[in-house]
């Protein structure tokens, strides 16, 4: 047998076209190495912000709900894909929360999404200037291969045809 090279895989996953890209490519390699899908999406917590979420009550948990409906719709299209993934919201610093959430599942891998504008910003680089890479230990894979949903459906039906 094989060595797998990857068992644990983490995709940070925001709902964006770039998340649905890292999803979409995050379960491809995830099938292909046979390895466990975690599922995390991270609203940034920047301090400005606090002041604003007294000011607008409600608007916080409006928020958090609408991540949440997000980070739902990631869990039933990897469940469609026929994952079982562990799923996991988190409020603050996208980069460390990405590294902490890596540690904590003992992931291998790390898959995010590019966008070329603030949102890459948004994954890639936390406070200060620090980067994600500087967070994690593991590998890091920044996806940028579109797949439509169909295509991932024949890939991973014609996949389990040959693996069946």
């Amino acid at each position: 047998m094989g060595v797998t090279m990857y068992k644990r895989i983490l995709l940070a996953y925001g709902g964006s076209v770039e998340g649905r890209t890292a999803l979409r490519e995050g379960a491809l390699l995830a099938r292909q190495c046979g390895a466990e899908v975690f599922l995390l999406s991270v609203l940034a917590d920047a301090g400005t912000l606090l002041f604003a979420e007294v000011a607008l009550a409600g608007t916080s948990v409006r928020m958090e709900d609408d991540f949440m409906d997000i980070l739902n719709e990631g869990v039933a299209r990897l469940r469609k894909l026929g994952f079982d993934p562990v799923a996991k919201l988190v409020r603050g610093q996208p980069a460390e929360e990405i590294g902490n959430f890596a540690r904590e599942v003992g992931a291998d891998l790390i898959v995010v999404g590019h966008r070329r504008q603030s949102a890459f910003d948004r994954w890639w680089s936390g406070p200060k200037g620090a980067y994600l890479m500087d967070y994690t230990d593991c590998s890091l894979l920044v996806a940028r291969n579109a797949v439509s949903d169909e295509a991932i459906e024949v890939a991973f039906l014609m996949g389990s045809h040959t693996n069946g």
